[in-house]
C-alpha cells in the first residue's frame, strides 16, 4: 500500500474527536506506508498534527455553503489531491455533499454517502453507538481491528499546576448553547464539598467566561477547591486526567478527553444527549465509566451522583 493517498475526514467535535481516535488509528495501521491527510477544522488542527498518524492536515473543512469561493476551493483541493480513498468519519449532509461534488471522478468512500463504495447505510446505522458504528463502516473497507479512543499522543504539563494529595476533576461547563446538558452549578458544589470532607480536592476544569462564573459558585460552596477554568489545555486536562483519583462532569468534550485518557469517570446526560449512541467508554481494563441520566439534569440527585463517585474514591 505504498504511495497511497489517503483522506480521513473529522470535521468536529472534540467528543467526537477524541472518540474518532481508534478509527484514525486503525486507518494508520493499515495503511503504514501511504500518504494520509485529515481534512478538519481549525481547532482541531493542532490535535490532528500531534496524533502522529498524518502526513498533513488541512484545516479548511467546513467553509460556510454561503461562501461559493470557498466551497469551490475546497473542491478543486479535494479533485487536485487525487486521493486513492477516503475515511469519512464526520459522516453528515455536509460530506455527503462533498462526496457527490467529486463526480464524476470520485474516489473509493467509505463512509455513509449514497452511492460510494464503501457506505454503511444498514439500518441500524442511527441506532449503533459511534465506536460500534465506525467498526461496521471500517469493515467494509477492510478494516478489521479497530481499538478503543487512543490519547497516548496528548501530553500536557500538569505537574505544574503542583496539586498535591489526592484530586477529582470537576467539569461542570458544557457548550453555551445546550444548558440543559449541565448539572446544576450548586448541585457541584455540593459534591465538591463532600469531596473535601474525604481528603480529595476537588480540580474545576473548563474555558470561558461562563464556565468561570460556574467556578466561583462551586467555589463558595467549597471553598478549598480550586479552580483551573481557562489555564489548562486539552493536554493539559489529559495530563490531570491521568493522575485523578475520579472525575465528574456533563456530557461535554473535556468529559470525553478525561475518560479516554483512563480516568474513572461519572458522566451526566440530559435528554439532549443520548448515551447509547455517544457515551465515554472505558479505554484501559478495570476503568470504571459510569453514565446517569436524568431527563432535566436539574433534577439529578447529589446523593445519586455521590453514590456513583462512592465506588471510584480512594479508600480513606
Amino acid at each position: 500500500m505504498n504511495g497511497e493517498r489517503i483522506l480521513v475526514i473529522k470535521l468536529s467535535a472534540l467528543g467526537d474527536f477524541v472518540q474518532a481516535t481508534g478509527a484514525m488509528k486503525a486507518i494508520r495501521q493499515t495503511h503504514p506506508g501511504a500518504r494520509i491527510t485529515l481534512l478538519t477544522t481549525a481547532p482541531f488542527a493542532a490535535m490532528g498534527k500531534a496524533t502522529g498518524w498524518f502526513d498533513e492536515v488541512w484545516s479548511d473543512g467546513r467553509p460556510a455553503w454561503s461562501d461559493l469561493p470557498a466551497v469551490a476551493s475546497l473542491i478543486a483541493r479535494l479533485r487536485g489531491a487525487r486521493f486513492d480513498r477516503v475515511y469519512d468519519l464526520q459522516c453528515q449532509g455536509r460530506t455527503n455533499r462533498y462526496f457527490q461534488l467529486l463526480w464524476p471522478h470520485r474516489p473509493p468512500w467509505s463512509g455513509n454517502a449514497p452511492g460510494a463504495t464503501m457506505s454503511y447505510l444498514e439500518p441500524d446505522r442511527d441506532q449503533l453507538h459511534i465506536q460500534d458504528l465506525w467498526v461496521k463502516q471500517l469493515a467494509l473497507a477492510g478494516i478489521s481491528d479497530v481499538p478503543s479512543p487512543d490519547l497516548s499522543w496528548l501530553v500536557g504539563d500538569a505537574a505544574r499546576f503542583a496539586i498535591g494529595g489526592p484530586y477529582a476533576l470537576l467539569a461542570p461547563g458544557g457548550a453555551a448553547h445546550r444548558p440543559a446538558k449541565r448539572w446544576p452549578a450548586a448541585s457541584f458544589g455540593d459534591l465538591a464539598a463532600r469531596l473535601l470532607k474525604q481528603g480529595i480536592t476537588p480540580v474545576i476544569v473548563g474555558h470561558g467566561a461562563e464556565e468561570a462564573a460556574l467556578a466561583r459558585m462551586i467555589l463558595a460552596a467549597a471553598p478549598g477547591a480550586v479552580s483551573l477554568v481557562g489555564e489548562t489545555s486539552i493536554a493539559d486536562i489529559a495530563g490531570l486526567a491521568r493522575g485523578a483519583a475520579l472525575a465528574v462532569g456533563n456530557d461535554t468534550g473535556p468529559v470525553h478527553v478525561i475518560a479516554a485518557a483512563g480516568c474513572p469517570t461519572v458522566v451526566l446526560f440530559s435528554a439532549e444527549s443520548n448515551p447509547a449512541m455517544s457515551a465515554p467508554r472505558p479505554v484501559r481494563p478495570g476503568q470504571p465509566v459510569t453514565i446517569l441520566r436524568e431527563a432535566d439534569l436539574a433534577d439529578l440527585d447529589v446523593d445519586r451522583v455521590w453514590a456513583a463517585a462512592g465506588g471510584l474514591r480512594p479508600a480513606g
